[in-house]
């Protein structure tokens, strides 16, 4: 009886376990919607690839925000930094090569990660209220430019690379959300840089003593979010054709319950970025799901929000257990 009940235990721990549990969530909200939704699309291709295209931008920004948890910062100027490279890019992109456009898009973002890296760690405060400020003052800034105008981008070269195109049935949206996983999980998990990055958020005193240099650990981590979050700036523009300063502004919450419930620990030292790529799905699936059960869109915000309880508590489980 003590045999059974131990197993029982182990199964459920392994259940509840941050790295497996996202792939589970994922299965079971995708059977549920199957059932509920079976008189819909929802299982069909189509309707598959029409999730992963609208849920790439979160998908690269989650993998970015991997990078920051990891170390125990949090960026919450990511939206923002969204509709600011999108500005920035679709404003150039018509006068200079799309090139340099995406480029200057793209400096955008990882400046303002740079900023927010140097800032936290040269005042010695968190990283929560760094980014708090810049996310407010980086909204502002977008909002200047463009005088609350919507910017249109008619580059047919950069919108198809950065959204509408595809390889047939294929968008291309799906080649991004395949390099932003590769890419993640090789520098996370195969370079030295990834290891010296949980080993920082881990433990900073015990890393510092090893020869680690912290404060530009975490610094690279906070300019990587940025970077991810201009990316993803880059592939809204290109899937909508044009830019607008609201882009961006209801993503931080989905953003960050997608790296949660993937496995990544909000306290530092532990991360997956296989885990943020499928939560990101996972959020996707129950947007999707929700539109064609017809929820409104302030009920798909309440069940973010909740998703969001839910992997926090698993995650403080986690790691008092």
């Amino acid at each position: 009886m003590t045999f059974l009940s131990e197993t029982r235990s182990q199964v459920f721990h392994k259940i509840l376990n941050r790295e497996y549990f996202v792939y589970y969530a994922l299965i079971l909200v995708i059977a549920f919607f199957a059932v509920v939704l079976s008189e819909t699309a929802f299982l069909s291709t189509p309707n598959f690839m029409n999730i992963i295209r609208q849920t790439t931008p979160i998908t690269v920004m989650a993998v970015g925000m991997t990078f920051a948890l990891a170390v125990g910062h949090i960026d919450l100027s990511v939206g923002s930094v969204v509709a600011l490279s999108a500005l920035v890019c679709g404003l150039l992109v018509d006068i200079v090569p799309w090139p340099v456009a995406v480029l200057a898009g793209l400096s955008s973002g990882l400046l303002v990660g740079l900023i927010n890296g140097v800032l936290t760690e040269w005042l010695k405060v968190s990283s929560l209220l760094i980014t708090l400020g810049s996310m407010g003052v980086i909204s502002g800034i977008a909002r200047v430019i463009t005088n609350l105008e919507s910017i249109p981008i008619t580059n047919d070269s950069f919108t198809y690379i950065f959204g509408s195109g595809s390889f047939g049935p294929v968008s291309v949206m799906f080649i991004w959300t395949l390099l932003a996983l590769i890419l993640g999980w090789v520098f996370l998990s195969k370079t030295r840089f990834g290891s010296h990055l949980l080993a920082v958020g881990g433990n900073p005193t015990a890393s510092r003593a090893l020869g680690i240099n912290v404060v530009k650990v975490k610094i690279t981590a906070m300019v990587i979010a940025g970077g991810a979050a201009a990316m993803a700036g880059m592939l809204y523009a290109g899937r909508l054709h044009g830019a607008r300063y609201s882009l961006g502004e209801a993503d931080l919450l989905t953003v960050i319950a997608a790296v949660a419930i993937g496995g990544t620990s909000l306290f530092g030292g532990r991360a997956s970025v296989a885990g943020a790529v499928v939560g990101s799905w996972l959020m996707g699936v129950i947007n999707n799901g929700l539109i064609l059960w017809g929820f409104s869109t302030n009920e798909q915000i309440i069940a973010r929000g909740l998703i969001l309880i839910v992997a926090v508590a698993i995650g403080v489980k986690e790691d008092r257990r």
